[in-house]
């Protein structure tokens, strides 16, 4: 599977993937704002956007081999690999299957923990619903916890947005999707295992993925560093995409300096 990829800027690679439901069309002002200090490298994943499904089965290690094809294709043999939400689930995956790949971590907005059997219910449930009827599950259910109320309340343009992306949203990628993350494992070993650096990002205003949760994962990694983002639910990089980037590039210039020029 080769996943349709956009990149912008030279230097050192740092790969985002995106949130569910969304597309690398989340990461715009990353790949704007971020562009002048790294090579930032955003795919779409399976189903989503420009990538094809397939006809492979749910899988979280599914979407982080695509990644590492991905890397290929961009003639990339390591970088900083980071996701949102997600895209988090799938980076912690890639550090499980392609460890010696890695650079550095960043983890925004997401779990180490597994899904509790009432949520991995819910998973399918709402796997079935966008099946059957589209794209109006997401918009009652996954939309209202995707930003927080600071952007609800003043941000219409941006929750207007969101909106959007969750409404183009195919549900055959919905489905498959939900079904993967429900299958995903316990990963604080693999944070405890990690050898380089990690950046974990939340927002102050998350109700799906808490700062409590961020705490928990960066002091399970032995090079964790915690940066809490005011005014921002879920979707930090959306919803607070200056303060996003700040953390990135004060992560990727304090402890990635030595690597900020490989090519890869």
């Amino acid at each position: 599977m080769q996943l349709y990829t956009r990149t912008a800027g030279t230097g050192l690679p740092v790969v985002l993937l995106h949130a569910f439901p969304l597309s690398s069309a989340m990461w715009l002002a990353q790949r704007e704002g971020l562009a002048r200090a790294c090579r930032v490298i955003t795919p779409d994943l399976r189903g989503f956007g420009g990538s094809r499904l397939g006809d492979d089965e749910p899988s979280l290690d599914l979407m982080a081999d695509d990644v590492a094809r991905a890397l290929d294709a961009e003639g990339v043999e390591r970088a900083v690999i980071g996701g949102l939400s997600m895209g988090g689930y799938v980076t912690m995956a890639f550090c499980r299957r392609h460890p010696d790949r890695v650079l550095g971590v960043i983890l925004a907005a997401t779990k180490a923990s597994p899904d509790t059997d009432a949520a991995r219910g819910n998973r399918e449930r709402v796997a079935r619903e966008v099946l059957a009827e589209g794209s109006d599950v997401l918009v009652r259910e996954v939309l209202p916890g995707l930003t927080g109320p600071t952007t609800r309340q003043r941000r219409a343009m941006v929750s207007g947005r969101v909106k959007g992306l969750v409404q183009s949203a195919p549900p055959q990628a919905v489905a498959w999707a939900q079904r993967a993350m429900a299958g995903r494992p316990d990963s604080f070993d693999t944070l405890a295992g990690l050898k380089v650096p990690a950046l974990v990002l939340a927002g102050e205003e998350d109700e799906l993925a808490p700062p409590s949760d961020a705490r928990a994962m960066a002091e399970a990694v032995p090079e964790g560093r915690l940066e809490v983002i005011p005014e921002a639910g879920h979707l930090i990089a959306v919803e607070q995409p200056e303060a996003f980037n700040e953390a990135v590039l004060r992560f990727l210039s304090t402890e990635l300096a030595g690597v900020s020029r490989s090519p890869g």
